[in-house]
């Protein structure tokens, strides 16, 4: 293992963010700020609480896996992208580092930027409401695995990508509906035995539940299931990730 190899793309793809550090967390702190008036002041004027739990509290798990989703894929994804579009991801190919210290690279660096950004996420919901941790090592166990998870989709994305338009298709068109549908503003148990049995094919719900479930100890589907179906994600990502590198797939194009 090259881990000399694996921190250059790590600390490189870091300062990249810390370049633009307050444009990277004043986004994300305002849309914070406006879900928590709109949702929480709005909405939460009509619904008191979900199962007990205050509901400005009961979305702070939702909002804080909206951004490390969101944040992961992007990062990750316009991460190994640029490289490609600019034509030094041959570097990387002649360089003496294998995929899975350019994988680690990357993928370290975008997870670490979305955790990041959930931290001050959190930080900004105390503003609000009152939130108590029932299980904070695995809320972080839960947010460190989803982060990680969504970086490697979002590589897989930016290896896949020939244009900046593909590069934000999958995020927008597939990722924002299936946070939104999967339970971040509400719960599961809320709806009809039908969609809620629809609600439940939904892979994300799984990821938020588990989160929600290390807050207030409440979760729409067993703790065990979402963290087999974080497990299951990585270790596909990973298949794929393998086999473009292997194949040369949209890298030597």
């Amino acid at each position: 293992m090259n881990w000399r190899g694996v921190w250059a793309i790590f600390h490189h793809e870091m300062m990249r963010f810390f370049r633009t550090i307050w444009q990277s967390l004043a986004s994300p702190v305002l849309s914070t700020v406006l879900y928590f008036v709109v949702f929480g002041a709005a909405i939460g004027g009509r619904i008191e609480s979900v199962e007990g739990v205050a509901y400005g509290a009961f979305i702070v798990p939702g909002l804080m896996m909206l951004t490390v989703l969101q944040q992961s894929v992007s990062n990750a994804s316009f991460g190994i992208y640029f490289p490609k579009f600019s034509g030094t991801i041959y570097e990387y190919l002649v360089s003496p580092v294998g995929w899975i210290e350019v994988t680690m690279g990357f993928v370290g660096a975008a997870a670490a930027k979305a955790l990041l950004i959930a931290l001050v996420i959190l930080l900004t919901s105390f503003a609000f409401v009152g939130v108590h941790i029932l299980h904070p090592f695995w809320m972080i166990a839960f947010l460190v695995l989803s982060a990680v998870g969504f970086s490697l989709l979002g590589f897989i994305i930016g290896l896949w990508a020939k244009s900046f338009e593909q590069l934000q298709i999958v995020p927008m068109m597939v990722i924002m509906p299936l946070v939104f549908l999967g339970g971040a503003f509400y719960s599961a148990s809320m709806l009809p035995p039908f969609w809620e049995g629809v609600a439940k094919l939904n892979p994300v719900l799984y990821l938020i539940s588990g989160v929600r479930w290390s807050f207030f100890g409440l979760a729409d589907v067993p703790v065990g299931v979402s963290l087999l179906a974080v497990g299951v994600m990585v270790v596909v990502c990973l298949g794929v990730i393998r086999w473009i590198f292997a194949t040369g797939w949209r890298l030597r194009d």
